[in-house]
């Protein structure tokens, strides 16, 4: 565990610090050990995007994440699969009736512990 991760007290933050990096050293993929940096760092640095910006710069069927939280202000209709700490109902409801795919940090990293094929949106 990260020192700064150590420091955060919402548990549920510091495990997902923790098995992103477990997934980066084990599976030598630096994307995993860059989003859980960036996570371990205060919350006003994290990213905020709205899905009217993924439905701009996403094609469709990218796997994306977002570190920080997906907000739900703009239009959205792609069909892609995101990840991130938070998402708000908003942006979940419109994600699912584009027909995307919202997957917790985790699984995504279990599904993808290469990498290969994400791009981190901030």
């Amino acid at each position: 565990m990260s020192v700064k991760a150590q420091n955060k007290l919402n548990q549920d933050l510091r495990f997902s610090v923790d098995s992103l990096l477990k997934i980066s050293r084990e599976n030598n993929s630096p994307i995993w050990r860059e989003i859980a940096v960036a996570l371990s760092g205060p919350r006003r640095n994290y990213a905020a995007v709205n899905v009217g910006k993924l439905s701009k710069i996403c094609n469709q069927d990218d796997v994306i994440v977002v570190p920080g939280k997906i907000l739900g202000s703009g239009i959205f209709d792609k069909k892609i699969k995101v990840s991130s700490l938070f998402i708000s109902e908003k942006a979940l409801r419109k994600l699912s009736e584009a027909g995307s795919e919202f997957i917790p940090l985790e699984k995504l990293a279990e599904e993808k512990p290469k990498g290969t094929g994400v791009k981190i949106i901030r």
